[in-house]
């Protein structure tokens, strides 16, 4: 899979309105067909509502509402799609997947979606920094940074 030009400049255009805190977002289509669905950072309201359960705020930490997703990837797979990416951002801080990351993305150790793409956005000083792909590596159970996000 490789992402549209338009794709990587609207989630790249999220994360800079977002900051200073986290944005974040699904990528749904088939082959170049691609959508880019910004979702809302609910992480503030998840801390709080819970700050034991959620201890921190959307400045380091992102939580996409359950009901959204499946929201989005239903009516991508109705439209013959699928979920290609998810995206978030790291404002002031480099472009990684963090074991917060992994955690949000699996279950039992294993990702709910395991053929989507990881995409983390560097953000620092209101400028991006930096793009990086992450994929799920099956062989090893854990997720791999793509040498270059397609």
């Amino acid at each position: 899979m490789k992402l549209n030009r338009d794709i990587i400049g609207q989630i790249g255009k999220h994360a800079l309105e977002a900051y200073p805190e986290e944005c974040c977002g699904i990528i749904t289509g088939r082959g170049k067909r691609q959508t880019a669905h910004l979702c809302e950072n609910i992480q503030n309201k998840c801390h709080a509502d819970d700050p034991e359960g959620y201890p921190r705020d959307a400045r380091i930490a992102y939580t996409i509402d359950r009901v959204e997703l499946e929201k989005i990837i239903s009516s991508a797979k109705e439209r013959g799609g699928e979920g290609l990416a998810f995206y978030h951002s790291h404002p002031e801080h480099e472009a990684f997947f963090s074991e917060e990351d992994v955690a949000a993305q699996t279950v039992f150790g294993e990702p709910e979606f395991p053929d989507a793409l990881q995409i983390v956005i560097s953000v620092i000083d209101r400028k991006i920094r930096e793009m990086r792909c992450f994929k799920w590596d099956r062989p090893v159970q854990m997720f791999r940074a793509v040498d270059e996000c397609p």
